[in-house]
């Protein structure tokens, strides 16, 4: 006899709540992607543990600073791209073939992000102006799953499976305090009196990258003033007198008003990496974004490097 009433399956899975999940592997954090969609944190939680109900297990695992796919939560991200980029090209208008359009996601530091990256897709397009290019900004070490930005850029050499990884360039760290801290506290000249002035810096416990660990290995002496995990934050504490920054050259030679301190003492330079998944390269929109910002790379290698001691 046939039950009328047979037992319902598992629901299907909701293609919103994949959306919802492909937000927060690009952003590592719920309020972030609940901003993107115009959703709050509680919101974003409820439909993530809907989803793990559908699919039967995790799909999001906590680290450091945030969130990352489990495997099947790469799976589930994977199905979630293939809808957001279906989407995408139902509602993208006849271009010519030439043209690139679509989204591009990068995740770079605050500096690289904003005078490499930016000028670099400005530039890129006024000759694609279908292109879109989201930068999410953070200091960190490289993904260990691919299922986030499509690039990324980072600090020091990545250990990473799965993904392609290239040496960018390099860039120079310098000592720096404003000529207004100067004249009222005095001019440092060796390392011992460098350790009597505040550091301005990254937060030390949050610090996720081993390379940018250079004044507190090199003066451990200092103590901290302001710190903050933006670069801009270290940049403008050290121009109002918060004490002296450790600070990317490039960034710093900006104001006249910074001078840079015993610099062949410090002098730390660092490599920047960029990440890809695999497959990235073969989307005409990533692979022109990357040269764009290998050239930009480039070409700002003598402010990268620092104004000659």
């Amino acid at each position: 006899m046939t039950d009328a009433h047979p037992t319902p399956g598992p629901p299907p899975t909701s293609a919103d709540d994949l959306l919802v999940l492909l937000a927060v592997a690009r952003t590592g954090r719920f309020t972030t992607a609940g901003e993107s969609l115009g959703l709050n944190h509680t919101t974003v939680s409820r439909r993530i543990a809907a989803l793990e109900i559908m699919l039967g297990g995790r799909v999001l695992s906590r680290v450091q600073g945030g969130w990352e796919l489990t495997e099947l939560g790469q799976r589930a991200s994977r199905a979630a791209e293939g809808i957001e980029a279906s989407v995408a090209a139902l509602s993208a208008p006849a271009e010519k073939p030439d043209r690139l359009s679509g989204v591009v996601r990068l995740s770079a530091t605050d500096g690289f992000s904003a005078y490499i990256a930016a000028p670099a897709i400005a530039k890129l397009q006024l000759e694609h102006p279908g292109l879109s290019v989201e930068i999410v900004t953070v200091t960190r070490r490289a993904l260990q799953h691919r299922s986030g930005p499509d690039i990324e850029v980072v600090v020091g050499e990545p250990q990473v499976h799965r993904a392609e990884a290239f040496r960018l360039g390099f860039y120079t760290l310098g000592m720096y305090a404003s000529r207004t801290y100067l004249s009222e506290r005095g001019m440092p000249t060796t390392v011992a009196e460098l350790t009597r002035h505040p550091l301005v810096y990254f937060v030390d416990s949050m610090l996720q990258v081993d390379d940018l660990d250079a004044p507190r290995r090199l003066v451990p002496g200092m103590r901290d003033s302001v710190s903050s995990t933006n670069v801009f934050v270290h940049v403008e504490a050290t121009r109002a007198g918060a004490g002296i920054g450790f600070l990317p050259c490039f960034m710093a030679d900006r104001h006249s008003d910074l001078v840079r301190l015993l610099p062949g003492d410090f002098r730390e330079q660092l490599p920047y990496w960029m990440v890809l998944r695999p497959d990235s390269l073969r989307q005409g929109s990533v692979a022109a974004v990357v040269d764009a910002l290998r050239r930009q790379t480039r070409d700002s290698r003598e402010a990268l490097l620092g104004r000659p001691a």
